[in-house]
């Protein structure tokens, strides 16, 4: 049999620092120089972060399918219990990515290292860890320059890629419609031009005359050099993208016109992803989009109609979700699709209240809409979803925090009604108020006064219907036309 992790000198060292690592739980001890260098410099191996599998079929399959990878992080803030929530999150991205993780390691510095994210000491034991565990990939948690990059994979001999890339590829997975394969790999296309990379003849020129093709006068001389040449092609293509992308957000745009001319509320579900926003449209509207444990499984906007309990028509739409450290190029990739939240009246802030650190998911979403123009002062309501497996001291805390809140379980339905609710109340109100006699012949106003206002009381007599309602500005413009006002009694 191979040799145990405990046989190994790496791992004694990491036994070892483990039990001195909780001692610190913030980088104060750090900034005033009371950690040793020995614990400063020690990578720190998380628990528990193997992927389970279930039984030999399960083992057999993903032998044929899945990349062997190890995760590796730096602490540079925080307690001990954020870094490890990081990586454990790393390590769900890793496995909706289609990976087996095998181990992870973080390591506490001041800052990553500019050279190779690590330092080379670190660099050196990582690939021992690779070596022993028969690792393909090496995933940091960060993201990594170009040079971090190549240096790292030329010292543990297999690839390396950070945690931009790796949410590029599950969003490349989980892209169905024409905009959202568009917008994704525009997004990779943004990452991957300044870390194109060449070896040997792949960075030779190419040279004129007959070897260029036969051009003959005019083609001779050194040419492009081959790196050159895939970045021209990778620019044009991300220049036909923007164009698609620009015009395929233009039905969006339509819609979106149309609902606002009408004038119709408009309610945004904003969240970190997989906090169970696509769950909570469905229990709201029965919309039937698909719902699914894994991260990202929502890239494409739904927009859906929903009543509140007083009959007011409103739109919900399901937007993608948010995590920490969303990679700047997929923000501006999808900025049309993010224009659904920055066009609501009121945003539904969902977060898993089952989640160890809700208050990291809260704020790495509230930075994501800070960076969306027009979603800054936009009415928020925070609803704690999955309140049938959170910890009540957990929800009691985020109550105290969060002035507007809710707490839900779009799973079993406890809360919806009270949200429904809620809604109604911080909704634009319907300020236009009218009493008029509206013909016969104008049938086509009443049903759009049930549809789109609020219908106080409706009475049939000889000459038309007299119409008791709150309107849309709009409608209200239109009954006054045609109809005539009447006296209320009081």
């Amino acid at each position: 049999m191979p040799p145990s992790w405990e046989d190994t000198v790496v791992s004694r060292r990491f036994l070892i620092e483990m039990t001195r690592m909780h001692e610190y739980s913030t980088l104060d001890a750090y900034e005033t120089g009371d950690m040793d260098l020995e614990e400063r410099q020690a990578l720190r191996r998380v628990v528990g972060l193997s992927t389970e599998l279930q039984d030999v079929s399960e083992v057999e399959y993903r032998k044929l399918r899945l990349e062997r990878v190890v995760l590796v992080g730096v602490w540079t803030s925080g307690t001990v219990e954020d870094a490890e929530n990081s990586l454990l999150e790393l390590k769900l991205l890793a496995e909706t990515a289609g990976s087996e993780v095998l181990d992870g390691l973080i390591q506490r510095r001041q800052k990553p290292d500019p050279a190779t994210y690590i330092g080379s000491g670190k660099a050196l034991e990582l690939r021992d860890v690779v070596e022993s565990t028969a690792a393909d990939t090496v995933i940091c948690d960060g993201e990594l320059t170009p040079g971090q990059l190549r240096q790292l994979e030329e010292t543990v001999k297999v690839k390396v890629i950070d945690r931009t890339a790796l949410i590029l590829d599950i969003f490349a997975q989980h892209a169905k419609s024409r905009e959202g394969k568009a917008q994704v790999e525009l997004a990779q296309l943004q990452y991957l031009l300044p870390r194109l990379r060449g070896w040997g003849g792949n960075l030779s020129r190419q040279v004129g005359g007959r070897a260029a093709g036969g051009v003959g006068i005019g083609g001779r001389g050194p040419g492009e050099t081959k790196i050159e040449l895939d970045r021209r092609r990778i620019r044009e293509r991300m220049a036909k993208l923007r164009r698609q992308i620009g015009s395929m957000s233009t039905s969006r745009d339509t819609m979106r016109y149309q609902r606002q001319r009408r004038e119709v509320p408009a309610v945004a579900i904003a969240g970190y992803t997989n906090a169970g926003k696509s769950s909570l449209l469905n229990r709201v509207t029965g919309a039937g989009v698909l719902v699914e444990d894994a991260l990202f499984a929502t890239l494409d906007p739904t927009v859906r109609r929903a009543r509140t309990p007083e009959g007011r028509l409103f739109t919900i739409a399901d937007t993608v979700g948010f995590v920490r450290h969303l990679p700047h190029q997929l923000v501006e990739a999808f900025r049309s699709t993010l224009e659904e939240v920055a066009d609501a009246d009121l945003i539904l802030h969902v977060v898993d209240g089952s989640h160890p650190d809700p208050e990291g998911q809260l704020a790495a979403v509230r930075e994501v809409l800070a960076d969306i123009e027009g979603a800054a002062g936009i009415r928020e309501i925070v609803v704690i979803n999955k309140a049938d497996l959170a910890d009540q001291e957990v929800v009691d805390r985020i109550l105290r925090r969060e002035r507007d809140s809710i707490v839900v379980s779009a799973r079993t339905g406890k809360g919806i009604p009270e949200l429904m609710s809620l809604i109604d109340r911080e909704l634009p109100r319907l300020d236009h108020e009218v009493n008029l006699l509206v013909p016969y012949d104008r049938g086509d106003l009443i049903s759009r006064a049930h549809k789109e206002g609020e219908v106080l009381s409706v009475e049939h007599v000889e000459d038309g219907t007299i119409l008791h309602a709150r309107v849309l500005p709009s409608l209200s413009q239109e009954l006054a036309r045609v109809g005539k006002p009447v006296e209320r009694v009081s």
